[in-house]
């Protein structure tokens, strides 16, 4: 925020400020420094207190701030008002019921003939072609399959040497067969548990006995087979004409053995509309952006304005609107020419957005949204200049 600071001395006519006496020019002066210095003092205090104002309004809608992050009763939806209908599904509704096994996998068919009938008590007879089905579903009794393989040592009657078997190729040394460990690689990670949760669920559901380190282990394990598709993966991010980029902080520890100073460590996301790869590195730098996205990026990138992503051309880039958006609400809450600024870029990107909802629904041609789009960044143009320059805003 800045004051037009008026200099008071200026104000006093020559002819007047000849006829003042000495002291009273020296008392004048003295004022008009406190006056200066008190000015200065004041629009320090108001910028500080607008950064305060900003803080305590910072939210999930005007910043990048996680919803679980805004305060008790933030954004509640209104409350709707009772309906007038009974609960539960309404006249004309398809009803959903459960998926029915097919016949052939079903392990027992078990039919219920009634005997007789439920008014008049007659015996029944015939056939029904269109019974209704009821499927009890159970879980068979699990219990792990265990081979032994035993490694005999023999002693030399030649040369006293002994000699012990040993393991066939394809015998995994960790003890444990791919079952088990794509098993714990899909607990820990699809499902997202903690080493001791993954050991709690493979001895009580599975009846395996496992140490917390050989679980680390078998991600390791799991983790390598998978090596070169996740390879795969990450060359067709570094390859693709258009990808969204995105980072978040990670709680990484050590339990692999790579982060021994506890470092931060980051999430990083690309996104295709065919494929999605994610990394975890410990810098959230430009190094790692280049890392994910490969140096010789040439495709356009979707991100936000993080400064690690700078290192691709402006003609590369597309800021993603959903953070645009964000701060246009955060510069609208302000004062003064903020405010105006930020409405206006808020209005702007509203009609954007419309005109993709058109665009989404079939009932706009892209052709014709692309001329929109640029009536709508020339809009946004004479905003921002009309806003720098104080002239009256456009239409």
């Amino acid at each position: 925020m800045e004051l037009n600071r008026v200099n008071h001395l200026e104000q006093i006519p020559p002819e007047d400020w000849g006829k003042t006496p000495a002291s009273v020019k020296k008392l004048v002066e003295e004022m008009a420094q406190e006056i200066e210095q008190q000015s200065k003092k004041l629009t320090e205090v108001l910028t500080v207190q607008e950064q305060l104002l900003e803080k305590i309004n910072r939210s999930s809608v005007n910043s990048s701030s996680p919803p679980s992050s805004d305060p008790p009763g933030f954004g509640k939806k209104p409350v709707k008002q009772k309906s007038s209908k009974k609960r539960g599904g309404q006249a004309g509704h398809k009803g959903n019921s459960r998926d029915l096994y097919p016949i052939e996998e079903c392990r027992e068919v078990i039919e219920h003939h009634p005997e007789e009938c439920v008014n008049c008590g007659a015996t029944l007879t015939g056939v029904d072609t269109n019974p209704y089905r009821h499927q009890i579903v159970e879980i068979p009794p699990i219990s792990p399959i265990v081979i032994e393989h035993r490694l005999h040592q023999l002693t030399c009657k030649g040369c006293g040497t002994k000699t012990r078997g040993t393991l066939p190729e394809d015998v995994n040394p960790s003890g444990y067969r791919v079952r088990v460990v794509a098993l714990v690689a899909l607990l820990s990670g699809v499902y997202r548990h903690s080493h001791r949760m993954v050991q709690s669920a493979m001895a009580e559901v599975f009846g395996i006995s496992i140490s917390l380190a050989t679980v680390n282990k078998l991600r390791l394990e799991a983790s390598n087979a998978v090596a070169s598709c996740v390879d795969e993966a990450k060359e067709y991010i570094q390859n693709a004409q258009v990808v969204g980029a995105d980072e978040t902080s990670f709680n990484q520890g050590n339990i692999d053995g790579f982060n021994p100073e506890q470092r931060k460590a980051w999430l990083w996301v690309a996104v295709t509309p065919l494929v999605t790869f994610f990394e975890i590195a410990l810098t959230r730098c430009t190094q790692g952006a280049k890392n994910l996205l490969g140096e010789n990026f040439r495709g356009i990138l979707n991100s936000d304005r993080h400064g690690a992503y700078n290192w691709v051309s402006l003609e590369r880039r597309q800021l993603c609107w959903a953070h645009l958006r964000r701060e246009f609400i955060k510069i609208s809450e302000r004062t003064g020419v903020s405010a105006e600024l930020g409405t206006a870029l808020v209005k702007q990107q509203e009609k954007l957005f419309e005109l993709w909802h058109r665009v989404r629904d079939g009932t706009l041609s892209r052709s014709r949204k692309y001329i929109f789009n640029k009536t709508i960044f020339l809009n946004s143009l004479c905003v921002l200049c009309a806003s720098a320059v104080r002239f009256p805003k456009l239409d």
